[in-house]
C-alpha cells in the first residue's frame, strides 16, 4: 500500500499484504491510537490504519509497533497523518471497516450533522459493503459550550432516523442499526477516552452502524 511519505508517521517494514486476510480496518480520528493498537494485537490477520491530523498523541504507540510481536510490536498497523477532508487517494476503496469513535471538534460536527463532503470522503475509502461505525458521546452540561460552538443538534434516535440517516444515505451509507450504548459497554470501545468517560452517567453515547452501498 503506497502512501506518500509526507502523510505517514511510522509504518512497520513488514509487507501489509501478509496481514490483510481478514480485511482492512480504518480508524478516523484515532487520537493516541489505542483502539488501533489493541485491536491489531488481538487480530493479527487484519490490517489496521489509524488516521489523525495531530501526530503528538501517537508518538508512544507509533514507536511501540516496531518492536517484535513478543514484546508488544504490531506489524499490522499503519498510522497516517491526515485530516478527514484530505484523505490520501491511495486509500480509495481500501476499508472493509471504518470506525469513528468519540470524535471531537470539526470531525464531531461533520459526523453529527451529516456533512456531505466529509461523508463522501469516508465513502470514497470504503470498499463496497464495508461497515461504518460511528460512536458519539456528549454530556449536555459539561460539553454545553462545545455543543453551542459547533452548532450540534440533539442526537436523539428520531434525529438520526429523520435527519442524519438520509444524509448518510445520500453519501452512499445505508443505516442498518442505531441506538444508545449502555455505560457498561463503554470500555468495549477500547479507547483511552472511553475509559476516562466511564462512570459519567450524564453522558449519552449514541451509535450508528451503516453499510457502504
Amino acid at each position: 500500500m503506497a502512501v506518500p511519505p509526507d502523510n505517514w508517521i511510522k509504518a512497520p517494514s513488514t509487507n501489509s499484504s501478509d496481514h490483510t486476510d481478514e480485511g482492512v480496518i480504518i480508524d478516523i480520528g484515532t487520537g493516541d491510537g489505542r483502539f488501533v493498537y489493541q485491536s491489531a494485537r488481538q487480530n493479527p490477520n487484519k490490517f489496521y490504519i489509524g488516521i489523525d491530523p495531530n501526530t503528538r498523541p501517537l508518538e508512544k504507540i507509533s514507536e511501540r509497533i516496531h518492536r517484535k510481536p513478543a514484546k508488544g510490536g504490531a506489524p499490522n498497523v499503519l498510522f497516517i497523518q491526515s485530516a478527514v477532508e484530505d484523505l490520501p487517494p491511495e486509500l480509495d476503496g481500501v476499508a472493509d471497516e471504518l470506525h469513528v469513535h468519540l470524535p471531537w471538534g470539526s470531525l464531531l460536527r461533520a459526523i453529527a450533522t451529516g456533512d456531505a463532503a466529509v461523508l463522501q470522503n469516508l465513502r470514497r475509502i470504503c470498499s463496497s459493503g464495508a461497515l461504518l461505525e460511528v460512536v458519539i458521546g456528549l454530556d449536555l452540561e459539561r460539553d454545553r459550550s462545545e455543543i453551542e460552538r459547533l452548532g450540534l443538534p440533539t442526537l436523539s434516535l428520531e434525529f438520526i432516523d429523520n435527519e442524519l440517516s438520509p444524509k448518510y444515505a445520500a453519501a452512499g451509507f445505508e443505516t442498518i442499526e442505531r441506538g444508545i450504548l449502555a455505560a457498561s459497554e463503554w470500555p468495549e470501545l477500547n479507547t483511552s477516552w472511553s475509559k476516562r468517560l466511564h462512570g459519567n452517567e450524564r453522558r449519552t453515547i449514541t451509535y450508528l452502524i451503516a453499510r457502504a452501498v
